[in-house]
């Protein structure tokens, strides 16, 4: 699937091609902010930019009445729909933000700044969209697309040793019948269950060997959010995950069950840097997971299960160096979105 380059500082107002048009699984994320005397804005996600297309979803925050709203709605031959309106805003006059769209098979999932915020089911078939519009009382600073990886790569010979979490996969070659398919977790903002070890109900097969490793395509940059789902193994001991780079690592996020923690680092000139540890440990053995990390400006935010727990301020700035991501130790995995 063709990789699209973001726009960065685009003009208000601004229209912009959607290359390949959405399909489920993709992101458009949209950094930029509030400006301090705004009555309102939009985004919108549209059926082509001549005329007056159609708009599958109006995204549209404003600031003119006695609470800041969001209110969405689709319009379609040049006539509006229902609105769905929610309170308050996330957005606030004068901040920044990072807003998601993450198109499900029934749905958009939009997540203000690492917060699941609001659904919207899809009125019009999300393959029309192509376009998206922005303007009103807003600066931009990015809009970044990802796409789902279509393909699961092929086994890497120099990884099948040992792992950068000091540990062997012990449990790749194991195979378990399809259960059933794992809802979206992007609403999932409650508490985590407690851990146990009895076996789940269900164990997906992975559809991605681990170690895995990929290519990102044109690196890092501020906007652009990569999406890691699995399975921790039953007797899990650590996994991690890596933004590599070519000499180095930018972030090494590793979960440690045995410790009850998860560490954050970086490999730089070949020395790694002091650990992070603080933020509890949201992983547990045999649960299904969640794990997006948003590169913003300043840092790494990373969520698990739709809740932001974690963020890492940036250790290495050449962002578009940061080209390799990796996913070793103790997990099977079912879906990853660059």
């Amino acid at each position: 699937m063709a990789f699209q380059q973001p726009f960065f500082n685009p003009r208000v107002p601004f229209t912009g091609c959607i290359q390949g048009a959405l399909h489920e699984g993709k992101t458009i994320t949209v950094t930029g902010r509030v400006l301090p005397g705004a009555q309102r804005f939009h985004v919108n996600l549209q059926c082509g930019s001549r005329g007056n297309p159609d708009i599958a979803l109006h995204f549209n925050p404003r600031y003119d009445g006695f609470l800041d709203v969001v209110i969405c709605n689709t319009m379609q031959h040049s006539k509006w729909g229902s609105e769905e309106r929610e309170y308050p805003a996330p957005m606030t006059r004068g901040a920044n933000f990072t807003l998601m769209f993450l198109v499900n098979r029934d749905s958009y999932s939009m997540i203000v700044n690492g917060a699941h915020f609001m659904e919207y089911l899809h009125r019009l078939s999300f393959s029309r969209v192509d376009t998206i519009s922005v303007d009103g009382g807003v600066e931009v600073q990015s809009i970044a697309f990802s796409n789902p990886a279509v393909t699961s790569p092929p086994p890497q010979p120099g990884y099948l040793g040992q792992t950068h979490c000091g540990q062997r996969n012990r449990n790749r070659s194991r195979q378990s019948k399809t259960g059933p398919k794992t809802p979206p977790q992007w609403c999932n903002t409650t508490q985590a269950p407690p851990p146990y070890t009895a076996q789940p109900p269900y164990t997906p097969q992975p559809s991605f060997v681990v170690p895995y490793k990929n290519i990102m395509a044109g690196g890092l940059y501020p906007g652009r959010n990569i999406t890691i789902q699995g399975v921790v193994n039953h007797n899990a001991d650590k996994f991690c995950v890596n933004l590599r780079f070519n000499s180095g690592v930018a972030l090494h996020f590793n979960p440690r069950f045995n410790e009850n923690v998860v560490v954050r680092n970086s490999l730089l000139k070949e020395q790694w840097g002091p650990e992070e540890r603080t933020g509890g440990m949201p992983f547990y053995r045999g649960q299904p997971f969640t794990v997006t990390i948003m590169c913003d400006t300043q840092c790494y935010r990373v969520l698990v299960n739709g809740a932001q727990m974690f963020s890492y301020n940036h250790r290495h700035f050449l962002f578009q160096q940061i080209d390799i991501l990796e996913v070793e130790g103790d997990v099977s995995l079912s879906t990853v979105l660059v």
